[in-house]
């Protein structure tokens, strides 16, 4: 049992050591409001570059390797997960690479290329009606498969190294290090499980950084009622719009004491920053950038009105080529999001 175990983790860390790290982009600002914006300047790090196509490839790796390490994953134990798609993706990509079996629980409304990635990488999808039904039925299934819920929405905080190991933040200002302004005023993130912000949040911290954290959340979602409001038993009996981001309840790996603020972002707004940033860049985002680069542009815009010079940084989370069929479909973005 034990040297399977050691093989599975020698896979991964093998894995790891093919890729790459992700581009820091520089986002052309000359121009945008009269160049107003000259004295920020705004980064992108662009996760759609991982192997399996987003951010979540880092919260998956990290989990296999949690649970390997112990001693919840053996041989042939089926893997379950609660998610909306991309972590779902990633995390069937390294259940096939270690040869276990692997089941997403989703919203049968998941878009249809994560659903097509997901099975490409050899899982299963097990749907239902709701991202409130999601967990229920993600234990149910475990207990009866005798399987492990990966649970990233629990495990996601703990899961990373947030001290370094080549973390995102880490990434992130090591490769600030010879921009105009190295280390940035703000970083931007919105939260899915609340991983990697708690993983941002708490390095700033233990390196004494003046950076601050900015947190963004979709309509819909209750991270930032609950961030304001001090209470994590709040609910909602929606769901967010902006897929991958925003929750109906405060997950346990979200850390709102390693927050320096919360902005609520409409939906409209990150579906139209989302088609700015291809407009103007050619860069095909998903929705949950968009809710970030919103943030970014906000925050940078206050900067400008304090007369204040520095970097913003955020992240392109995913490919907008996973999303052909509903927000880069002008019909469905005015029948599910508004015009």
């Amino acid at each position: 049992m034990r040297a399977w175990v050691n093989q599975s983790i020698a896979k991964i860390h093998a894995d790891y050591q093919r890729s790459a790290d992700t581009h820091l982009i520089k986002l052309d600002l000359s121009d945008f409001e009269d160049g107003q914006l000259d004295c920020v300047d705004i980064y992108l790090k662009d996760e759609s570059t991982h192997p399996t196509g987003s951010l979540k490839h880092r919260l998956a790796r990290s989990l296999f390797l949690y649970a390997l390490c112990n001693g919840k994953i053996h041989e042939n134990t089926p893997v379950i997960e609660a998610s909306s798609g991309s972590t779902a993706v990633s995390e069937a990509y390294f259940a096939r690479m270690i040869g276990v079996p692997f089941i997403a629980v989703m919203p049968a409304k998941t878009a249809k290329r994560k659903i097509e990635l997901i099975e490409h990488y050899g899982g299963q999808c097990h749907f239902v009606e709701s991202a409130t039904e999601m967990h229920r039925a993600a234990v149910a299934l475990a207990r009866k498969l005798n399987g492990y819920f990966m649970d990233q929405f629990a495990n996601a905080e703990r899961a990373t190294d947030w001290r370094g190991s080549n973390n995102i933040a880490e990434s992130i200002f090591q490769q600030m290090a010879r921009e105009r302004f190295p280390v940035p005023r703000h970083i931007v993130m919105s939260a899915g499980t609340g991983g990697t912000s708690a993983t941002i949040g708490r390095y700033i911290r233990y390196k004494g950084l003046d950076t601050l954290l900015t947190v963004v959340d979709p309509e819909n979602s209750v991270f930032f009622d609950a961030y304001q409001q001090g209470d994590r038993r709040l609910t909602s009996e929606h769901n967010s719009r902006i897929e991958g981001i925003g929750r109906p309840l405060v997950e346990e790996s979200f850390q709102p004491g390693v927050i320096d603020n919360m902005l609520k972002v409409p939906d409209l707004a990150s579906v139209a920053t989302m088609h700015w940033l291809y407009d103007r860049t050619g860069r095909k985002a998903g929705p949950s950038t968009g809710t970030n680069l919103w943030g970014a542009l906000q925050l940078a815009r206050k900067m400008v009105e304090l007369g204040e010079e520095g970097s913003v940084v955020t992240l392109m989370c995913d490919s907008g080529e996973r999303y052909p069929d509903t927000y880069y479909n002008p019909e469905w973005v005015a029948e599910n999001i508004g015009v």
